[in-house]
């Protein structure tokens, strides 16, 4: 909803939103909930100020951080900025008293970590990490099973994001050094990982710069396959291959996760809204969600954004709030999560394995 007068004195939650670009989702997801109320637009271009503000007919908007900052009607401040800036405006939010949803990946820098944590221990302000397809349909339900026991005990799990992205290799920044698709695509499989195996101890994986990729001047993989090793032995797959065709969508979703157990398993597969599960009893289910439930999760062109999920993190993040439970996934979470990514980075460049112990060592974090 929009903020106004009786937001105040319903005593409804404020946001404001840095980052126009990936938070157009989240504008969507704002202006539709009825738990929290969307005052401030904030994006350091005014074109997409006025660009946001066209597209929603919302003329609340600042070209100045500080302005969200020293609002004291704001609550929350949701932060859709480059990776790199996302410590710096996460360390601001929580300096002024805010609560703070970012998007993924939580920091570019391990480095950054430890001061996060102290700063957040200080404040008392929540902080939700935007890991959006948690908060997608058949991934909701794959987890609700899951933790019901409905295919025993886990044995493994294998998640994968397959998308045919060349057209991304048209844009400049696409082709520089700092693009990477490991921290861009593959945080959403490795996030699963962590989801349901947390205590991941070994990293190992390849990765190579496709056909494609070298002929538009790629910097960095393309393609890459990982194994993980957890302390209890088990062991994950996530791979991920972005400039080449995919099968049809019947064969393969964009984005599909699949947990193994001592007595069923469970796919979940993201762009086509379908879930499938042989439990412990031996029956086999499938589900699939209807075009009502489509539109609810992509508002915009094609699937390019996906609003409802955004919608439902925000939604879950200001019940945490009224509530007093932690949100998943948290700074910690999202601080191991990308733990994950950078020795998964390490274990490209050096052709090892790496050992995520010995990375948080590094930098000093106990997660």
């Amino acid at each position: 909803m929009r903020f106004n007068d009786t937001s105040k004195k319903e005593n409804i939650l404020v946001l404001g939103i840095l980052g126009l670009g990936e938070g157009r989702s989240l504008i969507s997801g704002a202006l539709e909930s009825k738990k929290l109320a969307l005052k401030t637009l904030c994006d350091i271009s005014e074109a997409a100020c006025k660009q946001r503000s066209k597209e929603f007919g919302f003329d609340h908007y600042t070209t100045r951080y500080e302005d969200m900052l020293n609002d004291p009607d704001i609550n929350i401040i949701a932060i859709y900025t480059p990776d790199h800036l996302h410590a710096q405006h996460v360390t601001q939010a929580l300096q002024h008293g805010k609560h703070v949803v970012c998007t993924k990946p939580f920091i570019d820098n391990l480095g950054d970590a430890k001061a996060l944590l102290d700063l957040q221990a200080q404040t008392g302000k929540k902080v939700l990490v935007g890991q959006s397809s948690r908060f997608f349909e058949p991934a909701k339900r794959q987890r609700k099973d899951f933790e019901a026991g409905e295919i025993g005990e886990l044995i493994t799990i294998e998640s994968s994001y397959h998308a045919d992205h060349r057209w991304f290799l048209e844009k400049k920044w696409a082709l520089e050094d700092a693009f990477k698709w490991l921290y861009g695509g593959l945080s959403h499989p490795v996030d699963f990982i962590r989801w349901y195996l947390p205590d991941v101890e070994e990293v190992m994986g390849y990765g190579m710069i496709s056909a494609n990729g070298k002929k538009a001047g790629l910097r960095n993989e393309d393609t890459m396959h990982f194994i993980f090793k957890a302390t209890d032995g088990r062991i994950a797959r996530v791979s991920g291959v972005y400039t080449s065709p995919i099968q049809p969508a019947y064969r393969e979703s964009g984005m599909t996760t699949v947990l193994r157990g001592t007595e069923g398993a469970s796919q979940a597969d993201y762009h086509e809204l379908r879930y499938a599960i042989t439990d412990k009893t031996g029956e086999e289910k499938t589900i699939t969600w209807g075009d009502s439930t489509l539109k609810y999760y992509f508002r915009f062109e094609g699937q390019s954004h996906h609003a409802g999920e955004y919608q439902n993190y925000l939604e879950y993040f200001v019940d945490s709030i009224e509530q007093g439970f932690t949100a998943y996934p948290d700074m910690k979470e999202g601080i191991g999560t990308v733990a994950l990514l950078q020795a998964m980075d390490e274990s490209l460049k050096t052709g090892k394995p790496v050992s995520v112990k010995e990375l948080l060592k590094r930098y000093d974090l106990d997660l």
